[in-house]
């Protein structure tokens, strides 16, 4: 059977100054299935839209910001993937130049600066059963964020199957 996934994009919006990160905090809707947990920015292509225009759309849509120097950190397949166990491959971004000034919140939730540090920590506790009401975050973002943000030039490419709601395995690769 061919794959067939949700295609989508996730960006990581950093204030190097600051050394913040634009998080969303996904506390507006209780049916939510990212309900209580903090994620990067972005969502699902629209037809006839290339991965960059979907990124750009969904920042000015969920953050009121231009971003003007998306970099593509990664791509990430992850299959069985919440309720419905969708398929999805992800492009995953690191934006540190844009116009505007985010918003405080939109329909999903409230928008937050979290110290780069924090975000680091948490991704460091892979503790999967552990109360995580410090930094609410998917259990395997904490796999792929610290590539996000490391110094490599090189793109990964991942693969995270997961099974309900939580990552069965996480292997990636990285070519010159």
């Amino acid at each position: 059977m061919p794959f067939t996934p949700i295609v989508g994009t996730l960006a990581y919006v950093w204030d190097r100054g600051a050394d913040t990160v634009l998080m969303i905090h996904r506390n507006a809707r209780a049916d939510d299935d990212h309900y209580g947990k903090f994620n990067g920015l972005g969502g699902k292509l629209e037809p006839d839209e290339d991965v960059v225009s979907s990124l750009r759309r969904e920042l000015l849509e969920e953050a009121g910001i231009e971003v003007l120097d998306p970099r593509l950190r990664g791509t990430i397949t992850w299959t069985g993937f919440g309720p419905g166990g969708e398929d999805w491959l992800g492009f995953i971004f690191l934006a540190t130049d844009w116009h505007g000034r985010p918003g405080r919140a939109n329909h999903e939730g409230e928008l937050v600066w979290v110290d780069r540090a924090r975000l680091m920590q948490a991704c460091a506790d892979r503790a999967e059963d552990r109360d995580q009401a410090a930094l609410p975050l998917w259990a395997g973002d904490r796999h792929f964020i610290p590539l996000v943000f490391d110094d490599d030039p090189r793109a990964f490419h991942g693969t995270m199957p997961y099974d309900h709601d939580r990552p069965v395995s996480w292997d990636y690769v990285r070519i010159s």
